[in-house]
């Protein structure tokens, strides 16, 4: 078996921990519950950055007992030191952003001057929104499972080169010329889901966001990198997870951003050699949405998939959609691993599996009788379907674990089953997550002295 050190040999540091510039990604299909991370790691952080996709991400955070739900805006909005920032990578819906700022003001926040949107941003329009939506509808039987929120027709319009930037707001009559130019090219291309459309009325809001918008529009790749060499730390929250990513996930079954520690640099402007700590978060389970091969899946009606979802309330914080719930599948982290180079693995929602018999761990593929190596994924659906998952069973546990605190209060069964992913993923776990509470999630620490 192979030993996991949870240390770091050279800085004496738990891994995962240190470095100027971390990031906090989900390792499977998303839902993973890297909002709660982000949000304990980000009073640390000078610098709370967003680097991809847009409103079709979401997560909730809860402080002195409100809830703020946030789809756009990094978690650092709640913490008063923080600078916030929306980066190249997302494509921004404004009235969405407006909504999120507005549950601020409510909860009298101050975030002036504390929130700074990349100039070089895409912005995502209604007409962006009625396009995917009239895109999934004809997909039939090949839906892929979106969320309707316009970000697939919205990075679109950016490849091909006709997209609206949000520092083009700084001048308004370039802003409607080129606003024009995209919605007569999308009229000409989806006729029937544009024809009565009103560009003039979304134009005459956007007339009025420009002065809520100015302040806040900025060059950040060159602030965050100015932070970053004047030795401040910044943490960049990923939205979505790895196997969703366009170019290594379960293609066409993916979303339209870069999802994996590649997207920071392109997304972000951050280079790739100043990102020192990758956080890979993984439910101790898997789940997805949507449709795509999920070769760990336990149907609806199975006895222990049923009790993720229902347990585990598997339902989309963005969508409300039942999440399809299974084993915990190795060969899908071994990938995001080799994808990502986790630093440390940040495992969540462990409690779920309170009162399990025995639990399943998925180890390996199989494709026509032969067994894939560590970190080999099919390419395409149709491989992926067919693939057979080899399994092993450890045993469960019956306490209830969500009260523990510490490495040492888990039931030997639980730490085995942390052990057991440690070895097979080759990432330590640094993170245990027992519970939806900020309070029930605890760093795991080695008998020795060690630095933080």
């Amino acid at each position: 078996m192979t030993s996991v050190s949870n240390v770091d040999a050279e800085t004496g540091r738990i891994s995962g921990l240190s470095g100027r510039v971390t990031t906090v990604l989900g390792a499977q299909w998303g839902d993973e519950g890297k909002g709660k991370l982000v949000d304990i790691l980000a009073e640390q952080y000078d610098v709370v950055a967003r680097f991809n996709g847009g409103a079709n991400a979401g997560h909730t955070l809860v402080v002195d007992g409100k809830k703020f739900a946030f789809h756009l805006l990094p978690c650092g909005m709640l913490y008063p030191n923080s600078l916030n920032v929306i980066g190249n990578g997302v494509v921004m819906h404004v009235p969405t952003l407006l909504e999120e700022l507005k549950s601020l003001d409510e909860a009298n926040i101050n975030y002036t001057g504390r929130l700074k949107i990349s100039n070089r941003a895409h912005l995502l329009f209604d007409f962006h929104k009625c396009i995917d939506g009239a895109q999934e509808s004809q997909r039939g039987k090949n839906k892929i499972g979106t969320t309707k929120r316009g970000i697939g027709p919205c990075y679109s319009s950016k490849m091909t080169r006709n997209g609206v930037r949000v520092g083009t707001l700084t001048n308004f009559a370039l802003f409607k010329e080129k606003y024009n130019v995209l919605l007569e090219s999308l009229k000409s291309m989806y006729p029937e889901t544009l024809r009565e459309y009103d560009g003039e009325e979304e134009l005459k809001r956007y007339e009025g966001y420009q002065q809520i918008l100015l302040p806040m529009i900025e060059d950040t790749i060159f602030e965050v990198n100015k932070r970053i060499s004047d030795g401040k730390r910044v943490i960049a929250e990923g939205a979505n997870a790895a196997l969703l990513d366009i170019d290594f996930g379960t293609y066409p079954a993916v979303t339209s951003s870069t999802t994996t520690a590649g997207g920071i640099s392109t997304g972000l402007g951050v280079a790739a050699g100043k990102i020192e700590c990758v956080i890979g978060v993984v439910k101790a389970y898997t789940t997805r949405v949507g449709r795509g091969p999920f070769p760990t899946e336990l149907p609806e009606g199975d006895k222990w998939g049923d009790l993720m979802c229902s347990v585990g309330h598997e339902y989309g914080t963005t969508t409300g959609r039942r999440r399809r719930c299974g084993w915990l599948d190795i060969p899908l982290l071994q990938f995001s691993s080799l994808v990502n180079n986790y630093t440390s693995i940040n495992i969540t929602k462990l409690d779920i599996l309170n009162g399990f018999d025995e639990i399943k761990i998925g180890v390996a593929y199989h494709v026509s009788g032969e067994r894939l190596p560590p970190g080999m994924m099919p390419s395409t659906l149709e491989d992926l379907q067919q693939v057979e998952v080899e399994y092993e069973t450890v045993g469960g546990w019956q306490e209830d674990i969500s009260k523990c605190s510490s490495w040492d209060q888990l039931p030997e069964a639980a730490r085995a089953y942390v052990r057991r992913i440690e070895e097979l993923v080759g990432v330590p776990v640094s993170w245990i997550g027992v519970g939806p509470n900020r309070s029930q999630m605890f760093l795991r620490t080695p008998e020795n002295n060690m630095k933080m």
